[in-house]
Order: C-alpha cells, then structure tokens, then sequence
C-alpha cells in the first residue's frame, strides 16, 4: 500500500504546518538557550531566582511544550480528513505562539496573552477531531 494513495490529496500542506510547527519549537528553544547564557542560569536549573524576564522567556518554551504533544494528535487527526482547514487552524495556532512568547519575552506576563488568538487554532482542531470521532462512530 502506497502511502501517498491512503492520504488526503491535501495532506502535504498539513505536514508544512508540522515543519512550521519545528521552526517555532526550535525557534523558542534558542531563546532560551540565550538567555541562559544572559542571565548566567546554568543547567539543570528550570527557572531563576533572580531574573523574571528569564523565567518568562523560559515559561514561553514550557507552556508551548505542555501543550504541542496534544496540539500534534489532534492537528493529525483533524488533518486525515480535513487537511487543508487543520492546517490553517495549524498555521493560527504555531503563529500565535510566536506572539506568545514575543509578549511573554517583554518580561510582563500579561503580555503572554498576545497570542490568545491561538486558541482558536487549537480549539479548532480540537473540533475537527471530535467530528472525526463521530463520523468514524456512525453519528453522523
């Protein structure tokens, strides 16, 4: 069985959404990488006891991580069947951890909810799947 005849036709642009996904996670990842070296927080320490704007710019890698694993099951579950929306709700929601993390990175907190207009990326996929399941169910 050929892979490419069981995947939607779409399913490339999903799998953009993936590699987009990559660039952000790593993207944060360096920044954090440089503020440890700014704020002198060596590893295995998580988060200072001196430095906010640090233990912000590392929160923004964290919380994006606490959530990408989820984020990753229902972007490919709402991609099986409807790949090109889950992949601009994909593309919303990498997009908005970016401004996320810009906000957070500014060293106030409330800043983080920049990037609030994620949740329409992710609560989008999150429905896309639920219909799936019910489709796949025999719901309708």
């Amino acid at each position: 069985m050929d892979i490419l005849t069981v995947l939607p036709a779409n399913f490339g642009f999903a799998i953009f959404t993936y590699l987009y996904s990559w660039i952000m996670l790593g993207y944060l990842a360096v920044k954090v990488g440089a503020a440890r070296k700014n704020y002198n927080v060596k590893y295995p320490t998580m988060y200072s006891d001196k430095d906010q704007v640090f233990n912000c710019i590392q929160r923004a890698h964290q919380n994006t991580l606490e959530v990408y694993s989820q984020w990753l099951v229902f972007q490919t579950i709402a991609a099986l069947v409807y790949p090109l929306s889950a992949s601009v709700l994909g593309a919303i929601w990498v997009t908005s951890r970016f401004s996320y993390a810009w906000g957070y990175y500014t060293g106030d907190p409330a800043m983080r909810m920049n990037g609030a207009y994620g949740y329409i990326g992710y609560f989008g996929v999150i429905f896309l799947s639920i219909s799936v399941a019910l489709q796949l169910l025999g719901v309708f």
